[in-house]
C-alpha cells in the first residue's frame, strides 16, 4: 500500500513538472491522473488498491459514530427511567482477529461505546470478555459486534 501512495505522489509531481503548474490545483489534477494510472495498472500489484483501504477506514469511522450515537441513546433511555431495571452481563466474544493492533482496536471501539466495557482479553488474544450494562440477548450482541466492528476492522487490515 505504501508503494502505491508514494507512486501516486511521484506521478503527481511528474505531472506538475510536465505541465509547469506548481500550484495546489496542478498537484490535485496530477494526483487524480496518477490515481487513474494506478487503477489502470492494478493487475501488476499483488494487493488491493490503497483507495479501498482508505475507504474502509472512513467506513469504520462512520460505523463507530453511528454505534456511538445509538449506544448513547440506549444508555440515555436507561438513565431517565424512573425505575432502574437493567440486566448487566459479562460475556465472551471469540474473535477472528489475529494481529495485536486489530484486537486492541476492537477492544477500544467496544469500550468507547457507552454501555459496554472490555474487562479482559485472553492470553492468546482470541477471546474478549465484555461487560454490558443491559442486554437481553447475549448471542445477538456477540453477532452484532462480529458483523459490525470486527468485520470492518478486517476490511481495513486484510490485503
Amino acid at each position: 500500500m505504501a508503494l502505491q501512495v508514494l507512486l501516486n505522489f511521484f506521478l503527481a509531481l511528474v505531472w506538475m513538472f510536465m505541465t509547469v503548474s506548481f500550484t495546489p490545483t496542478g498537484f490535485a489534477i496530477g494526483f487524480l491522473v496518477g490515481l487513474l494510472l494506478i487503477v489502470l495498472m492494478r493487475r501488476f500489484f499483488s494487493y488491493r488498491l490503497y483507495i479501498f483501504r482508505i475507504w474502509a477506514v472512513i467506513s469504520l469511522f462512520f460505523l463507530f459514530i453511528k454505534e456511538l450515537i445509538l449506544a448513547n441513546y440506549s444508555v440515555f433511555k436507561l438513565v431517565i427511567q424512573p425505575r432502574l431495571s437493567i440486566r448487566p452481563a459479562i460475556f465472551e466474544l471469540e474473535t477472528e482477529l489475529e494481529r495485536d493492533w486489530e484486537v486492541t482496536l476492537l477492544a477500544a471501539l467496544i469500550t468507547l461505546t457507552p454501555g459496554t466495557l472490555v474487562v479482559a482479553i485472553s492470553d492468546d488474544q482470541t477471546k474478549l470478555y465484555i461487560h454490558a450494562i443491559d442486554f437481553e440477548d447475549i448471542e445477538g450482541a456477540v453477532q452484532a459486534i462480529k458483523t459490525t466492528f470486527e468485520r470492518a476492522i478486517m476490511e481495513v487490515s486484510r490485503p
